[in-house]
């Protein structure tokens, strides 16, 4: 499902207009970004939560010359699914 199929699902789903079912879904989305930025938690009771993990510096291979390389540590974002939405996946 894209970005535009999911506003059209919101729209019809709430009677909204499509430009306030993208205004809401904007907002929603930028409200989870700005809140894993400052390192917060992001918990959606029955859907799942979203977290910012620290990956540490490790060893990988450039897959073309099979040289050793280092990456760095980096802040990634993670979800982990609730009950609810692994429930209704199986």
């Amino acid at each position: 499902m894209t970005k535009a199929e999911l506003i059209d699902k919101i729209a019809s789903g709430t009677g909204l207009s499509k430009a306030d079912a993208s205004r809401a879904l904007d907002s929603t989305l930028n409200s989870v970004k700005l809140a894993l930025k400052k390192g917060q938690k992001v918990t959606l009771v029955g859907f799942g939560t979203f977290s910012v993990v620290k990956r540490k510096t490790r060893k990988g291979r450039n897959p073309r010359t099979g040289e050793v390389i280092t990456i760095p540590a980096a802040k990634v974002p993670k979800f982990t699914a609730g009950k609810a939405l692994k429930d209704a996946v199986r």
